[in-house]
């Protein structure tokens, strides 16, 4: 007997005919019968029950995007205008902090990546940061300092997926009995879905882990509530969610934003920073219709493309720290539905097949929301790790760590980050590690472009602009010691005053 008793019928909220023979309804009436041979090769009971919980969940994700496909639906630029007014707020005109609402709050870090960006086989937030300490040991840091000044009972919940759980809990065991609550939770976990066909290309539940993926931070909303999480949350007293990814060190709780969003009402807010030349590529907050909205790039059409990433019209971009009242997320989940915009990721596996991943942002929610802002907010508190490039900043002596927080050196003179620019060498974190025996004294740098074959060694200062160049066959190794101020050193290994 199938599992999926009419999933459509089950989950939309608009009529729609029932596999009546369009492609639309052969696809979805495919994958059903797909997912239900998946959730029948589940041995126990238990284990089928939430696989099938997933599935469904999935099941509504893919009839959308194939509705949304067949469709052709995409944004109408026409629509779309730079958000003004009274939905975006500086962070200079928020009141100062009165009585404390930390007893309402709790903290969620995103922490199902794997770092792949950078070759990376594990969980991206178990990376090491600074003085062997990883962003879990100095987020953990972070939430258990806040609490023992504040005299607050902040808890931090890790949203994990099926590839980082066990490099996470093993992480943070250290922190049990101190004077931080750490709960962590799995995400989806969904089958990536053949190009070509449509279909999973899973052919049971313990196909490996190639053939399934996190669906993304837009997942946390669904995955907080199945997991129950969101009702302990609020038996708890909590009210207030702040959510913000593992490798941003910057997101950091702070309470004149939650002040605001209690005074105000506010059921979400979503902090945006300003753009700079490198972040043409994140979505953001417009004025889509007259309503506020969530714009991710991929979600523009190919034409205007070039407008949406000129900075001097739409001039910031989400950082991905968002606020979100439990209470409100209670009630859009449980009676209204949470209908989040639907991304294919496309991939390319080992064996040359592509694969879809179909996700969400955790940002789109923004339009079920009552009251919605968005705050903007310095760059100090968006300071992700995407590449190795970022991780030679965070490493480095720009900062000094403080109770878990990344604190700009003092002794550097201007409150801007150097430029840095590591080359293809430089991509994966096995040839990062192996490439720089010590992190360089960059304090005084102010731009940093290494290309080709480069190595350095220990104790080395560079300075000013300095730019590396190893031509294709040569290479360049930085000596012990070296001191590197306004220079641009070649291939065969001269250096030139800039």
């Amino acid at each position: 007997m199938p599992l999926f008793k009419h999933p459509i019928r089950r989950f939309q909220r608009r009529p729609l005919r029932f596999f009546s023979g369009t492609s639309e309804d052969v696809a979805i009436k495919s994958m059903t019968s797909e997912l239900d041979r998946l959730v029948n090769t589940v041995p126990d009971p238990i284990g089928r029950k939430l696989f099938l919980e997933e599935m469904r969940t999935f099941l509504v994700l893919y009839n959308r995007y194939i509705s949304e496909k067949n469709e052709g639906k995409k944004t109408d630029w026409q629509k779309v205008d730079p958000l003004a007014g009274d939905h975006i707020v500086r962070y200079d005109q928020l009141p100062p902090v009165g009585n404390s609402l930390l007893s309402k709050l709790a903290v969620l870090k995103v922490s199902g990546g794997l770092g792949t960006s950078m070759g990376m086989a594990g969980a991206k937030s178990a990376l090491e940061v600074q003085n062997d300490l990883t962003f879990l040991d100095l987020i953990a840091q972070q939430i258990e300092h806040l609490n023992a000044t504040e005299h607050s009972d902040v808890p931090l919940l890790l949203m994990t997926s099926f590839n980082t759980e066990e490099d996470i809990i093993r992480v943070i065991k250290k922190y049990t009995n101190r004077q931080v609550k750490i709960t962590t939770f799995n995400q989806s976990r969904f089958p990536r879905v053949l190009k070509d066909s449509l279909l999973p290309f899973a052919k049971s539940v313990h196909e490996g882990k190639a053939a399934w993926y996190p669906p993304g931070h837009g997942d946390l909303y669904t995955s907080l509530s199945r997991s129950g999480v969101l009702d302990r949350l609020l038996s708890e007293g909590k009210e207030y969610l702040f959510v913000s990814n593992a490798d941003n060190l910057g997101a950091i709780v702070d309470q004149r934003i939650l002040q605001y969003m209690a005074e105000t009402q506010s059921e979400f807010i979503m902090e945006v920073t300003s753009k700079t030349k490198s972040d043409t590529n994140g979505g953001t907050l417009v004025d889509y219709d007259g309503a506020i909205r969530f714009l991710e790039t991929a979600q523009v059409p190919p034409e205007s493309l070039d407008e949406f990433q000129d900075a001097r019209r739409f001039k910031m971009f989400n950082t991905n720290n968002l606020w979100i009242d439990l209470r409100a997320l209670q009630r859009v989940i449980q009676k209204e539905g949470m209908s989040l915009d639907v991304m294919a990721n496309s991939k390319t596996l080992d064996d040359g097949r592509t694969v879809l991943q179909l996700e969400t942002a955790a940002g789109s929610a923004i339009k079920h929301f009552n009251n919605a802002r968005g705050i903007n907010v310095p760059r100090s508190r968006f300071l992700p790790v995407k590449n190795c490039s970022d991780l030679l900043l965070v490493k480095s002596d720009i900062f000094r760590l403080d109770h878990g927080r990344l604190v700009m050196n003092e002794n550097r003179m201007f409150y801007t980050l150097p430029v840095i620019k590591l080359g293809g060498h430089f991509k994966k974190i096995q040839q990062f590690q192996k490439r720089f025996r010590q992190i360089p004294r960059i304090i005084e740098l102010d731009h940093l472009t290494v290309a080709g074959d480069v190595y350095f060694g220990r104790n080395i200062t560079l300075r000013g602009t300095v730019i590396i160049v190893a031509n294709e066959g040569q290479r360049i190794d930085i000596p012990d010691g070296c001191v590197l101020e306004n220079r641009l050193v070649s291939g065969n290994l001269t250096m030139i005053e800039l």
